[in-house]
């Protein structure tokens, strides 16, 4: 089984070459103000255009409406959509049905309490993402590089492909493929200089260490 590596929160030409030449399998382009990693629609098409065929491309959003979706759409022309703030199923439903796109919902994880939702959500995606949740006085809902408890994670009977993010980076990234048995891992702030200024060696770095967990997922 091969392990799917997303790297997420691209915003230049040169980090997204560097990403789809070490081997991602998924780049993330983010589409929310607050966040540091956020680009314009103008940037989005032009990086869109760079990855197509290459990766599958991600548009990350955050309770967007369906005025701001479809420009991102249109812009990125995205294969997948992820929604990463408080969706309901309901509004994962509508965004499906109206896009006709898959998507990937983001939940939040500090306790095993926080996976009650898991089975109404896994009914209508068509991929779960795990990722740390955020503080309260937080102003986005993730690429914070907080790291939650991994073990809750650990006896998860999902049928459905599953990602695990939040604090990755190259050093830990072994161990929570291991204690999760996921899928899939997703970084941001772990292969960063500095908040939204992605590292071309700390990518690569990262991407190596990912697919050496592969003799992991061997079940």
């Amino acid at each position: 089984m091969s392990m799917i590596v997303k790297i997420c929160g691209l915003s230049t030409r040169e980090t997204l070459d560097v990403a789809l030449q070490a081997g991602a399998d998924m780049v993330g382009f983010v589409f929310f103000p607050p966040s540091p990693r956020h680009i314009s629609l103008e940037t989005a098409r032009d990086l869109g255009k760079r990855a197509k065929g290459r990766a599958v491309t991600v548009a990350l959003t955050v309770d967007a409406d369906d005025a701001t979706l479809a420009n991102i759409v249109e812009a990125l022309q995205p294969d997948i959509l992820q929604v990463h703030g408080k969706e309901t199923v309901a509004r994962l439903r509508d965004i499906k049905q109206t896009f006709r796109l898959p998507v990937m919902k983001a939940m939040a994880v500090a306790t095993a309490a926080d996976l009650a939702p898991l089975p109404g959500y896994a009914a209508v995606a068509d991929r779960i993402l795990f990722d740390a949740r955020a503080p309260k006085s937080a102003t986005r809902p993730g690429g914070l590089g907080s790291v939650f408890d991994w073990h809750v994670l650990e006896h998860l009977d999902l049928k459905l492909p599953f990602m695990v993010s939040g604090g990755l980076h190259a050093g830990n990234v072994a161990e929570a493929v291991r204690v999760t048995r996921a899928g899939g891992v997703d970084v941001s702030s772990g292969v960063e200089r500095t908040p939204g200024i992605k590292d071309p060696e700390m990518i690569r770095h990262f991407i190596r260490a990912a697919r050496a967990t592969e003799e992991l997922m061997v079940r």
